[in-house]
């Protein structure tokens, strides 16, 4: 599945959040992660924990701008989506589902995911994402409290950990594959 489709909600609430209410884009959010969890069941897939994770938490963080008398920052809410995000990496990990494997599932074959080292290799794909989710944290962080910091180093800092995570995540998959392709040729 394309990067862009995973992260579409998050990409969603972080354009609205320029041009309408936090309460909005999160519910937007909301909407797009619930349609990528509905094209799952549809396709007949399993539900996967990051949309899963992403309704319910952008949902309670929608639900609780729309009850509050004023609303938090652009980066306060970017922070509490960060936390929320990582708590779901750390959750799946903890579970022993890391949240790559239903990913990883769906682009291999049936011999492939048997192999000993798949899973192993989604351990370090979640752990690589939660290195990411923790740099964007610490990035949040440093726009909320240290607000004489340019703007822009904070988002191209939040922008380098992402695509890193993902650079990342698209060779070492690819090296493994092919690493495992290999090996079965010779057997």
């Amino acid at each position: 599945m394309s990067f862009l489709i995973i992260l579409s909600p998050f990409i969603t609430v972080a354009c609205l959040l320029v041009f309408t209410s936090a309460s909005i884009s999160l519910f937007v959010g909301c909407a797009v992660a619930l349609a990528l969890v509905a094209v799952d069941l549809w396709r007949g897939r399993e539900v996967k924990m990051l949309p899963a994770g992403c309704v319910v938490l952008f949902a309670a963080l929608g639900g609780y701008q729309g009850l509050i008398e004023h609303e938090w920052s652009d980066f306060s809410i970017r922070l509490a989506i960060d936390v929320g995000m990582l708590a779901i990496a750390l959750v799946s990990i903890a579970m022993k589902m890391p949240f790559t494997l239903q990913y990883a599932r769906e682009q291999v074959d049936a011999e492939t995911m048997r192999e000993p080292e798949f899973l192993q290799v989604n351990y370090v794909l979640s752990w690589a994402w939660v290195g990411a989710m923790l740099l964007m944290l610490v990035a949040d962080i440093f726009m909320i409290y240290f607000p004489a910091l340019p703007l822009w180093t904070g988002l191209v800092a939040i922008y380098l950990a992402r695509n890193a995570a993902i650079y990342f995540t698209k060779w070492y998959s690819n090296r493994w594959i092919g690493k495992a392709r290999a090996v079965g040729l010779k057997a």
